[in-house]
């Protein structure tokens, strides 16, 4: 969740810049507090008024079984394994405790400055800045809802297939059920406390991999842990 640069030069940065001081989501809002401290609770508000939960304390806690499946089909696939929005770093940290060459990156300067205080390696930087290795990724990991990253999933998986080899696999979280939807939202914490709007997305497994399908990545495995939905994807060689 870097730096961000222009909305016409980075989709992810599809804000609703409506203060005069051009906050920005995952930066200048509760999330980045939410980071430094480790605790919630968290929440995604619609502007229809709904609210999605945002899982601070599991995303601060050692990886649990959904994330272990993750992890051995990191084990198993390709590497090097980049983390995209890696929050406060409990997968990339554990790649590399288990030999894996992995680097997270993500927008907010704390949650990169946890992931390293882990021991992690890890970049403030958004998946459409310049990135390392470009084209030469193993494994790339969307987990915790991070397809919803600029609101616009199709141009988040084409960036996904550039970034990986020929080959290469992309392992997602996707929602439960038949979901497709964009929405503007605004972090927000348990005293109303909100952030900047902008837009995210979020996807059951149909719609991921339809959209998918015209990035160029055709799907390989569908799985379900304690509750929690995935995907796997793989650039064509």
């Amino acid at each position: 969740m870097s730096p961000v640069v222009s909305p016409a030069a980075n989709p992810a940065a599809n804000l609703v810049a409506d203060t005069p001081t051009a906050a920005r989501p995952w930066v200048d809002d509760p999330f980045a507090e939410a980071m430094r401290t480790g605790r919630g609770p968290l929440w995604l508000r619609r502007a229809d008024g709904g609210r999605h939960h945002l899982d601070v304390e599991r995303w601060c806690a050692p990886p649990d079984a959904a994330d272990r499946g993750l992890l051995l089909r990191c084990l198993a696939g390709a590497v090097p394994v980049l983390d995209i929005g890696c929050g406060p770093g409990r997968l990339v940290t554990e790649l590399l405790a288990l030999g894996l060459p992995a680097l997270g990156v993500d927008l907010t300067g704390a949650a990169v400055a946890r992931t390293r205080g882990l021991g992690g390696a890890a970049l403030c930087r958004s998946v459409f800045d310049r990135l390392p290795g470009e084209g030469r990724w193993g494994t790339a990991l969307l987990a915790d809802g991070n397809l919803g990253i600029g609101g616009d999933p199709h141009t988040l998986l084409t960036r996904v297939a550039e970034l990986l080899a020929p080959g290469g696999t992309l392992l997602a979280e996707v929602e439960p059920g038949t979901v497709d939807e964009r929405v503007t939202v605004r972090v927000e914490d348990a005293t109303g406390r909100t952030g900047p709007a902008f837009q995210w997305a979020r996807l059951g497994a149909d719609a991921a991999l339809r959209l998918a399908r015209a990035a160029g990545l055709h799907e390989v495995e569908r799985w379900t842990v304690a509750g929690r939905h995935f995907v796997g994807v793989r650039r064509r060689e």
